[in-house]
């Protein structure tokens, strides 16, 4: 009989006596140990497996599980006498910044106070006997949720001190999603503040703290160590490319398919990989997401399960607000395409504005992209990936998240559709004009926006949502090389029994300049005139589509008004 799956237990003390499905990952456990790294930074994406592990972790060193070692009974570690012996043998601090998900600086300060409050409330025992001197008593006292900065700052690294002294051996800490703060902080627009705090509170706790032995902090992202880690140089960091622990989060072919195996769903493996599959760490490319594959198990059907979890909101605003580069390459990514760029695993987020390998390197941080290909010169130290959407799941994602910016800010894109497919021009411009009013800034929102550069950004977006609107019936592309120039949107019919009868259509975009013309219908000429002196028609009739099933149309835009002309 199969066992239960618990959706979304983080525990791994309720998975184990429960019975519920579990795949061993206690080996993490020894091959963490035995690095002998003193700080370690692991970034996996979300729902990775990353809190579990660090529950497993705090309870098999946890002095406060002294002599409970039975729960392990079974599991790797526990075939080794040696970590046998080390079991509930350290003090551990546990800690989580998972919750952190603030709008404003003064609040996401007083939920990481509020935190190291109840950690202190969690030890108050320590105030009893001689533990502690008047002093140290004193400190004890001051912490609370609305305690100073640098009483906050210096908590953890004074409650190491109080935990060696008490049990006698220096402290383990485990600190969990610690990155959490700071993609809000960005979002949100605190993030100078936020990290000047954690910058000084990681220093204390890792860095110059003498009662600690060892320690492990978890996240999606590896923000930069001049933003965050300046004075952490006792910090090992394993990425996603990295090839330590690349068994441990996650879930592999055979773990997957003994998982198939034991629900009765082996002949849907094929399918599985396609939709879940996909994800790199290190050398390892046989990982799955380990949520899609528990929420399949308990469903016992195929769904957006990990793209729906948390938030996307970060992942849609830097494609959303970002330049016709990083739009044009998420068409091509879309269409099952790749990317080459560089990758700096060090994410700073003040550059996510203009730097776009940056943007990149989130995306594959979080899971988004997957590395296919990675070159390395030795000579010119010039390093390459080739990266691609990781799976079906996640270009699901993108495509609802596209569909979700026009049919969430603008009802009215539908209707646009609709006229575009019947030729109507007069509902084209109507729709078009609504469209444009409520999702042009939609498109510029970001620290710098532009007003020159809000029509490009609008209409290359506007450009992903025609890719998913209308992918069942066009082949849609965008400023490619045709005739003697570059167009700006080509539909061509696919060769289907919903794409027959359909005509082709070139979109021409084009902004309003004062200087040249006297009139939006001059900026319309000009664009249905560029297409005729470049040939743009050239490639669709060099396929066979005749020039009569070739529609041609202008787009011009003056700010937020658009007047559409066809040729």
């Amino acid at each position: 009989m199969a066992r239960t799956v618990g959706i979304g237990i983080q525990s791994f003390e309720k998975i184990i006596e429960n019975n519920y499905l579990y795949i061993d990952k206690s080996d993490f456990i020894r091959e963490w140990w035995e690095s002998g790294d003193d700080v370690t930074l692991i970034t996996r994406p979300r729902r990775f497996g990353k809190t579990l592990n660090m529950s497993m972790t705090e309870r098999f060193f946890s002095i406060e599980y002294a002599g409970q070692g039975q729960i392990f009974e079974g599991l790797s570690i526990w075939k080794h006498e040696k970590y046998r012996k080390l079991q509930g043998t350290w003090p551990v601090i546990m800690l989580s910044f998972a919750g952190v998900k603030e709008t404003m600086y003064q609040n996401a300060q007083k939920r990481l106070c509020h935190m190291i409050t109840e950690l202190y409330n969690r030890y108050d025992f320590l105030l009893d006997g001689e533990t502690l001197n008047e002093k140290e008593k004193e400190f004890y006292g001051k912490v609370s949720d609305d305690m100073e900065p640098y009483i906050a700052v210096e908590a953890l690294r004074s409650m190491s001190g109080f935990l060696m002294r008490y049990y006698g051996k220096k402290v383990i800490i485990l600190l969990d999603e610690y990155d959490t703060p700071m993609q809000e902080a960005y979002v949100y627009g605190y993030w100078e503040e936020l990290v000047s705090f954690t910058r000084n509170l990681f220093n204390a706790t890792f860095k110059t703290n003498p009662y600690m032995e060892r320690a492990i902090m978890t996240g999606i992202t590896r923000v930069s160590r001049e933003s965050m880690f300046s004075d952490l140089n006792n910090l090992a960091v394993v990425t996603s490319t990295s090839n330590k622990y690349t068994d441990c989060f996650g879930f592999m072919q055979d773990e997957v398919s003994s998982a198939l195996s034991e629900f009765d769903l082996s002949d849907m493996e094929e399918h599985v990989r396609d939709w879940y599959d996909g994800f790199t760490f290190g050398g390892r490319t046989d990982i799955y997401n380990p949520w899609s594959i528990i929420c399949f198990l308990d469903e016992q059907k195929l769904g957006i399960y990990w793209a729906n979890t948390s938030s996307n909101s970060l992942a849609g605003k830097l494609i959303r607000e970002g330049s016709r580069a990083v739009k044009l390459t998420m068409e091509e990514l879309l269409r099952g395409g790749i990317l080459r760029t560089k990758i700096d695993e060090q994410i700073v987020f003040d550059q996510l504005d203009y730097n776009e390998s940056a943007i990149w390197s989130l995306l594959l941080a979080s899971g988004y992209l997957k590395v296919e290909e990675h070159t390395f010169d030795a000579d010119t130290g010039k390093e390459e990936y080739v990266l691609r959407l990781t799976n079906k799941e996640v270009r699901l994602m993108f495509r609802n998240m596209i569909e979700g910016w026009f049919k969430n800010y603008a009802p009215a894109y539908n209707d646009f559709i609709k006229a575009l497919l019947a030729d109507d021009r007069k509902a084209m411009n109507r729709y078009m004009n609504q469209v444009a009013l409520a999702t042009f800034s939609y498109f510029d929102t970001g620290r710098h926006p532009s007003a020159t550069s809000e029509p490009e950004r609008f209409y290359h977006g506007f450009v992903l949502g025609l890719m998913v609107e209308l992918e069942d019936r066009y082949t849609i592309t965008s400023n490619r090389e045709s005739g003697f120039g570059r167009y700006d949107v080509v539909l061509k019919p696919k060769s289907t029994a919903d794409g027959r009868g359909c005509d082709a259509m070139i979109l021409e975009f084009k902004v309003y300049d004062p200087e040249d013309e006297a009139s939006l219908k001059d900026t319309v000429e000009s664009a249905l005139l560029q297409i005729e002196e470049k040939q743009y028609a050239a490639t669709l009739m060099a396929e066979g589509i005749p020039a009569d099933q070739i529609r041609k149309y202008g787009f011009a835009f003056e700010g937020k008004k658009v007047l559409i002309g066809k040729g």
